[in-house]
């Protein structure tokens, strides 16, 4: 049966009083930098993120002059909330089943007013300008929203992963980029090894600049062990990526900060079998509070706009 946009009621009619499924995203990053549908908001001042949220969402729904459904992903505290904010710059938080149902029918409605690819364009136009903490926290913001409605594995939530990562290892920030490319490896590893040889590669490539003798022994040891997975498949095939791999195997054994001299090339057992179970990722994503946040909430008549 095709899905519609529209609300129905419980005959599966439509619902007369039903207003249009107009949906927007926000995001607070944990330094406070606010997003809004795409866009970096410049609070100026000590103005709270979610006043800034609110007031921007507010500004749509008198446009539309019709409430607007938005999900906040706060990072700063770990949460996501779903609101409904209306016209006069009133806002209540609704619990998930009191919005869309789940599926395809709220992913289609909230992608009508979230195109990836425009976002991705706007992203890549901050890094040319070297505008990289927009860049990043746009980044960051898209591959929450993404990871959550489609999860982690979906192929744009990679995507949009891999960007994070690379425009935190411009930033200097190689810790965060090592993570967020390991991550996109270790899910390749597990879907299509093919196409893991250069995400591992990339995570390498950040790796190769971590200076936390803890981080470069455990991050190491993983990166290890996907080479080594990956070069008993055959999948090696180009000499920069064999080069890559002993430098890993290098560097964790002979504990130096970068590698001096190539090593002759093994492959444990046990190396393989850690690379073959499964391992977690590290950011998983936030679930929605059943309640929703009361700092998002507001009466109708304070501040909108």
């Amino acid at each position: 049966m095709p899905h519609s946009l529209t609300p129905r009621d419980e005959r599966n009619l439509p619902a007369l009083s039903a207003q249009p499924l107009i949906r927007l995203d926000a995001y607070v990053a944990e330094d406070g930098s606010t997003v809004v549908n795409g866009h970096l908001l410049t609070m100026g001042g000590t103005r709270p993120p979610n006043e800034a949220i609110l007031d921007a969402i507010a500004m749509f729904a008198r446009t539309l002059g019709t409430p607007v459904a938005a999900t906040v992903i706060d990072r700063s505290v770990r949460q996501v909330a779903r609101l409904r904010v209306y016209p006069d710059g009133s806002s209540v938080t609704i619990a998930e089943e009191e919005d869309l149902p789940p599926g395809r029918e709220r992913t289609v409605a909230e992608e009508k007013s979230f195109p990836p690819l425009a976002r991705v364009e706007r992203i890549i136009q901050h890094a040319q300008r070297e505008e990289l903490h927009a860049a990043y926290v746009l980044a960051g913001a898209l591959r929450e929203h993404l990871t959550l409605r489609r999860g982690a594995e979906d192929e744009l939530s990679l995507e949009a992963r891999a960007i994070e990562a690379y425009i935190a290892y411009r930033r200097g920030d190689y810790t965060t980029s090592t993570g967020l490319a390991l991550t996109v490896a270790r899910i390749r590893c597990g879907t299509d090894l093919h196409r893991a040889v250069p995400e591992v590669a990339r995570a390498t490539a950040a790796w190769q600049r971590l200076q936390d003798e803890s981080q470069v022994a455990t991050r190491g040891q993983e990166l290890l062990h996907m080479w080594e997975r990956l070069s008993a498949e055959g999948l090696l095939r180009e000499p920069s990526h064999h080069a890559m791999a002993q430098a890993v195997r290098v560097r964790i054994e002979r504990g130096h900060p970068y590698p001096e001299a190539p090593a002759p090339a093994r492959t444990p057992v046990a190396a393989l079998a850690a690379a073959q179970s499964q391992i977690a990722p590290e950011d998983t994503p936030l679930a929605p509070t059943r309640r929703g946040l009361r700092r998002f909430t507001r009466r109708a008549g304070r501040r909108a706009g």
